[in-house]
């Protein structure tokens, strides 16, 4: 079966994501199968971050940040990655979010990979080669986002303050999302970050490439029990 069919296949494959505290993640089953999967996805997503800077075509919206502060800051882009991660962590205090063990290892796996794989993938100069590596990097990156999500131990560090800054304030995802992916370009553009038709290509494709697979990658997990309210009634749980 080739992956085109796969995702045919699993575009009608309904598997909900649950909303789950970290503890819930941990005790909805199938632990070994999604933290292998968990892994694998952000192996694979730090990897493929690391294409898309050896592309030299524009890095993703964060990327930009990154590589920017890494011209100011004498850090590897790896090592940017985890330090930065952390740093967006501290922001979910005062959001009152809960990193998982997704979350944890999302702040330190991602930025070893792309390391281990910029020093795997030398500079390409040819044109074709790089746009070959913009190409394999953003369906890749938008592969593994939905396997560390579809594996249902915790969103990134990045994606949780999207979600909690989106829960605080009422304001829509899109909204969030948007402003601050505008924001961190802006910012790393103006301290040296490297945007271009990569950046552009990331933002259209990402997107559809997550929902394509998705359904495919999520793992069925057990929902949390719903606590009974009065006269044996069951409470509602909120929406994914």
């Amino acid at each position: 079966m080739t992956p085109l069919d796969l995702v045919r296949r699993g575009a009608g494959r309904r598997v909900p994501l649950v909303p789950m505290t970290p503890r819930q993640q941990l005790r909805a089953g199938r632990l070994p199968r999604r933290v292998g999967q968990l892994l694998v996805g952000l192996v694979l997503f730090g990897a493929t971050m690391a294409l898309l800077v050896r592309a030299v075509l524009g890095l993703e919206p964060w990327g930009v940040l990154t590589y920017g502060l890494t011209l100011h800051i004498p850090m590897s882009y790896g090592q940017m990655v985890v330090a930065s991660s952390f740093v967006i962590l501290l922001l979910w205090v005062p959001l009152r979010q809960w990193p998982g063990l997704g979350t944890v290892l999302n702040a330190v796996v991602v930025g070893l990979a792309t390391d281990a794989t910029l020093a795997l993938v030398p500079p390409v100069d040819s044109l074709g080669w790089r746009v070959g590596l913009l190409v394999v990097g953003v369906v890749g990156n938008g592969i593994a986002g939905a396997l560390y999500i579809g594996a249902q131990l915790g969103p990134g560090p990045r994606d949780g303050l999207m979600t909690g800054l989106a829960h605080r304030t009422g304001r829509s995802i899109r909204l969030v999302r948007t402003s601050l992916e505008v924001t961190v370009v802006v910012v790393g553009w103006t301290i040296g970050g490297v945007v271009g038709l990569g950046t552009l290509a990331y933002a259209l494709l990402i997107g559809p490439v997550v929902q394509a697979f998705l359904p495919v990658l999520t793992v069925p997990v057990d929902p949390p029990a719903r606590p009974a309210g009065p006269a044996g009634a069951v409470s509602g749980c909120p929406t994914p």
